[in-house]
């Protein structure tokens, strides 16, 4: 077991207020955002720790919406993809909504059925300078635009390709 700080205690699992859902460390979170307008955070729950008060806190590591990068939505950024960051926080297990699945975009693309709890990912995010890790992605045909997944694809007549 990870040492804790005075008065802290790891816990396993966390339900979330209000359900019956249970999640753990490594899985994906909706978290509340202070502003009703906005949709709510993306989060992976990395820790999640009570202290002496049993005041439940889970330590998460960011997901970031296209339009929350530096150099914003681009054409290519399919509606649910997020970007996996560097930011960590540690947030009050309250503001948790539910669970959701970010999955790769190999994993994605498979999907028979995208849920409203689904989402992938394809590139990590450097919060403070704006890179992306890979910082190049495949392209396709002639547009040599990267592959969105809410696009129809057609086969190209020049080269074939889709």
């Amino acid at each position: 077991m990870a040492k804790t700080k005075p008065g802290k205690k790891d816990l396993d699992s966390y339900t979330i207020k209000g359900t019956n859902k249970v999640v753990r460390a490594g899985d994906c979170v909706l978290m509340r955002p202070s502003d009703t307008d906005k949709l709510p955070y993306v989060a992976r729950i990395e820790k999640i720790e009570a202290d002496h008060r049993n005041n439940v806190k889970v330590r998460v590591r960011w997901y970031y919406r296209p339009e929350e990068s530096i150099g914003g939505r681009r054409q290519f950024h399919g509606v649910k993809e997020l970007f996996l960051s560097d930011h960590f926080d540690v947030q009050s297990a309250h503001t948790i909504e539910g669970k959701c699945t970010v999955h790769s975009f190999k994993n994605y693309t498979k999907l028979e059925n995208v849920g409203a709890e689904d989402y992938f990912c394809r590139f990590e995010y450097k919060a403070a300078t704006g890179g992306f890790t890979p910082d190049r992605v495949a392209v396709y045909c002639k547009c040599e635009m990267p592959y969105n997944p809410d696009d129809l694809m057609v086969q190209c007549e020049g080269c074939k390709d889709w």
